[in-house]
Order: structure tokens, then C-alpha cells, then sequence
């Protein structure tokens, strides 16, 4: 892949849109482009900023539930007929409450259905980080099995401080730590070992989660766990079987 090509995909391959080849690619050949490598960071780098500094408005949680009682018609106001007829003057208030209590239902089935999309969507993004990183020699910026050498240099390079606990005596030594992106954003990815596997640690802030107990899932031959905890949200992926990454997850959280 030339030059020309590779920032032609810079966007998607910044999106997370590629497949695992395109991915693959793109990354052999930032590894070998110290100038389409400095402006994958340069852009890499402005997602980020506008992602920590926009201004973000949420809707308020009880918005839903306010609503629903400003326009909520009692059954007297339905009239009985089972044929629809055009309603009289007096009848379209009830007519238009009913439409807008099913947008307002329609509405809270989308937020939730996106933010269930949302989490597909980062759960593939973990599982082509672990693909690549395993796949190609991205693996392993900082080697180190000494938790103050790796710590270090991944907050040195983030806007925040990963957790970077030794597990060896629990069977998952440190291995060392890169960078990666994920969710638009910069992340740490820590690398641990367990037998001949490796084990991907994602860790990126992330204060509107809240805690979130850890959840489980299975994909494309991969075992993920998935939680979050003081502002951090945690991705552990690997071809271990689901029992070891459980095991895994609870060390790491108990280390913490």
C-alpha cells in the first residue's frame, strides 16, 4: 500500500469501518511512513480533543416521564368505535396525545436500541484491535513486566492513568502495554499472558458509565469481558475459554 492509498482509508481506518485485511494494511504500512504516520497521530489527536472538549448537551433523565404526563388522556377520551372515522374538533387532542405518547415510546425504544448498537459497535472495534495487534508485530510497544516501567509510559502518552497491576501470581504475568484506538479515542492496551495466549486489557475513561458489573460475550472465536469502574471502562478479550478470561477479570479488579 502507497501513500496516496493509505490516506485515501485514513478516515475509515480511523472509524473503525475497515475489515481486518484494510486494517492489517494500513497498519504494516503506518509502521513503515513516518509522514502518514505523523498525520494518522495529527488526526488521531484533533478526534480526540473535540471528543474532550465539545460541549455536550443530554437530555434530562426524567424528560420521558415528564412528557408522558403532560399529554396522558384517560380511556373516556378513546372513543369506543373500532373503525377509524375522522375525529370532530373536540376529539383531536386525545388523537394527537395517543401519536405523541407513541413517538415519545418510539423515541426511548430508539436511545435504548442505540446504545445496544453502540456497544456492538465497540465490541467489534476490541476484537479487530486484539486481531491486529496479534496478527502483526503491533503488539507490544513497552516490554516490561514491571508495572512502573509500563504505567509510566502509557500515562505519559494518554490524558489519563491506566491501572497497570502485575498478575503473576495469579497466573496472567504483565507483558507490556501500547497504545490503540478505540471508540474515537487514544486508549491503553495492556498485554498480559496466560500459558501461550495473549490477553488484550483496552482501558479508556469513560464517566458516563457509571459502574457497570461485568458482562460477558462470545465472537468470532474470541471471549470478551467487559466492565467499568471509576470513570475507567475495561475490554479483556482472548482465545482463552470464557472460565479463564472470567478468572482474568476478577484478579484484575481485585488487584486494582
Amino acid at each position: 500500500m502507497n501513500c496516496t492509498e493509505s490516506r485515501s482509508r485514513l478516515h475509515a481506518y480511523l472509524d473503525q469501518e475497515l475489515d481486518l485485511p484494510g486494517a492489517v494494511a494500513i497498519d504494516q504500512h503506518l509502521a513503515a511512513c513516518p509522514e502518514c504516520k505523523a498525520l494518522f497521530a495529527a488526526q488521531a489527536a484533533l478526534r480526540s480533543g473535540i471528543r474532550r472538549h465539545a460541549e455536550y448537551h443530554a437530555a434530562p433523565a426524567d424528560l420521558a416521564d415528564r412528557i408522558r404526563s403532560k399529554i396522558g388522556a384517560s380511556p373516556a377520551d378513546v372513543p369506543a368505535r373500532r373503525g377509524w372515522r375522522w375525529p370532530q374538533v373536540g376529539q383531536w387532542l386525545p388523537v394527537g396525545a395517543a401519536a405523541a405518547a407513541a413517538a415519545v415510546i418510539s423515541w426511548t425504544a430508539a436511545i435504548q436500541y442505540a446504545s445496544v448498537a453502540e456497544d456492538q459497535s465497540v465490541a467489534e472495534q476490541v476484537i479487530a484491535g486484539h486481531a491486529r495487534s496479534v496478527l502483526t508485530s503491533h503488539l507490544i510497544e513497552v516490554a516490561s513486566s514491571d508495572q512502573h516501567t509500563v504505567k509510566p509510559w502509557l500515562s505519559s502518552k494518554l490524558d489519563f492513568s491506566p491501572p497497570v497491576p502485575d498478575l503473576a501470581g495469579a497466573g496472567f504475568p504483565l507483558a507490556g502495554g501500547r497504545l490503540d484506538y478505540l471508540d474515537n479515542r487514544p486508549v491503553a492496551a495492556l498485554v498480559y499472558r496466560y500459558r501461550q495466549h495473549v490477553i488484550n486489557l483496552f482501558v479508556w475513561p469513560d464517566a458516563k458509565s457509571g459502574r457497570v458489573p461485568p458482562e460477558a460475550l462470545a465472537k468470532h472465536g474470541y471471549n470478551v469481558q467487559r466492565w467499568s469502574d471509576a470513570g475507567l471502562t475495561f475490554w479483556a478479550i482472548s482465545d482463552v475459554n470464557a472460565a479463564e478470561l472470567k478468572t482474568f477479570s476478577e484478579a484484575y479488579a481485585s488487584a486494582r
